[in-house]
Parts: structure tokens; C-alpha cells; sequence
């Protein structure tokens, strides 16, 4: 017996170009959206970013790899982690099938977390991914962009992410069952883990000068994966019960 409402195939195209208007409304409003992110004005960037990558140490500059954009992916991965974050995990999967296509459209893609570049590495083995990855450990840019904050910050609620102040001071009595589970799975415990935020942020270099252009976080990610934008066009859409999604090597352990 069908769980779901049937009909006829003339009924079903009917509701189907019912359904077509709104795509095609939705498509016209994200088209806006992407005009204003780069309309948006540029700030300079004058700090002098350090970073390690496996080509050595490296500035903000370096990362470009010779091209005038610059994608950067805030990957929650902390210094004490020992495995990175299973959400950021599951982006960062779509991400080798892209960065070529971007480099040949003068972009580039990276992801930059806070452990050390050991760390990184070992993990992108794990994962068999090749996509550029460098280590902030020494810099303040993931607390310039807002996707790392310090214990005290965390102690006294006043961690500014996704452009306001909507978190309490830290009480461990009352961490969500969510964070709790992800630490588990990052080797770490949840105060630790919540120290450090996925985001993306992008820059261009003209005339040799760097700009930051645009940053966005957690529900401004969503477009990031993939595996949504299919699972939101499969008949039961997301179907979400608890913690589903893995790394990809832990399905079926």
C-alpha cells in the first residue's frame, strides 16, 4: 500500500509545472543573491598570515598559487583534534571533483583548519583526498574570521559567529547531545571541539593588494553539500533520523 498520495500522470504533470514556477523563481532570487555577494565592497587585508602547506611555509599571498581569487574553507579540524569534523568531512568530499575546473577559471580552493600540517596530512591520506590544505596553528586568521575563539571567550559568551552574539557563557551541564557526539567522533571533548567553526571565505588580489570579499557560516554552508543537493531531489528527500551521514571510510562499521 503507498504511504504517499497517488495520481494520474495528467495530475502529476499539472502539480510538477505547478512546481517548476517556483524553481524557476527560486533559481531567478539565487541569481540576485550571487550579483550582490560580489557587489559587496572589498576590505584590505593587512595583516601578514602565516600558514604551513606541504609546498613549505606560506602567506596569505602563496595560497592564491598564482591566481587572482582565493576560496578558503574554514575546516573544523582544532589543534587537539584527532580526526576532523565528520560535517566538514562530508563537504570537503565534493571538493577534488571541483578544484580543477576552478583553477582553470583563475580560482582557487583551499582549506585551511588550526592542527598542525602532520595532522592535516595524515588525515588527507586517510581520506584520499588531494585538494590544498594548509595549517593556520601559529596565525590568527581563523580568529580574524571568526571561525576559532579562545576558553575565555567561550567562558564568558561572547563568541560573535555567523555575525551575532547568540551564545551563552559555556555550561557544560548543558551541551547539546549534537556537539557531544561529533567531539566523540574528533577524538575530543565538546568545549574543545565547539572552539573551532567551518565557514568560507574568499579574497582577490589586484594590483598585488589582497581583499577579503564575502564570509559565510553553518546554514550558509548547505549549498557546500553536495550530498544535500541530491538528497533534496530523491523521493523522500532527506529523511533524517539522528546522526545518519559518516566519514566516508566508517560506513558499514
Amino acid at each position: 500500500m503507498a504511504t504517499h498520495p497517488l495520481a494520474t500522470r495528467e495530475q502529476w504533470l499539472a502539480a510538477r509545472l505547478e512546481l517548476l514556477d517556483a524553481e524557476k523563481a527560486l533559481t531567478r532570487q539565487s541569481d540576485e543573491l550571487a550579483r550582490r555577494r560580489q557587489a559587496l565592497p572589498w576590505v584590505k587585508v593587512d595583516k601578514a598570515y602565516r600558514f604551513d602547506t606541504a609546498d613549505g611555509p606560506a602567506t596569505l599571498g602563496d595560497l592564491f598559487q598564482g591566481r587572482s581569487q582565493l576560496l578558503v574553507y574554514h575546516f573544523m579540524f582544532g589543534p587537539d583534534y584527532s580526526a576532523g569534523c565528520p560535517s566538514c568531512s562530508a563537504i570537503a568530499d565534493g571538493f577534488d571533483g571541483i578544484v580543477v575546473h576552478l583553477a582553470h577559471h583563475d580560482v582557487t580552493l583551499c582549506a585551511v583548519s588550526r592542527a598542525p600540517l602532520e595532522k592535516l596530512q595524515a588525515y588527507q591520506r586517510r581520506m584520499g583526498w588531494r585538494f590544498p590544505w594548509a595549517s593556520s596553528k601559529d596565525s590568527d586568521f581563523n580568529f580574524d574570521f571568526n571561525v576559532a575563539f579562545t576558553q575565555e571567550q567561550q567562558r564568558a559568551g561572547t563568541i560573535d559567529y555567523n555575525y551575532g552574539r547568540r551564545e551563552p557563557a559555556l555550561d557544560t551541564s548543558r551541551i547539546p547531545e549534537t556537539m557531544t557526539h561529533f567531539a566523540a567522533r574528533c577524538g575530543t571533548d565538546a568545549p574543545t571541539f565547539s572552539r573551532d567553526r567551518p565557514g568560507l571565505s574568499t579574497f582577490i588580489r589586484e594590483d598585488g593588494v589582497i581583499y577579503h570579499n564575502y564570509s559565510t557560516y553553518a546554514r550558509g554552508l548547505d549549498a557546500l553539500w553536495s550530498m544535500y543537493t541530491w538528497l533534496d531531489r530523491a523521493p523522500l528527500g532527506r529523511n533524517e533520523q539522528g546522526f545518519w551521514w559518516r566519514r566516508h571510510d566508517e560506513y558499514g562499521v
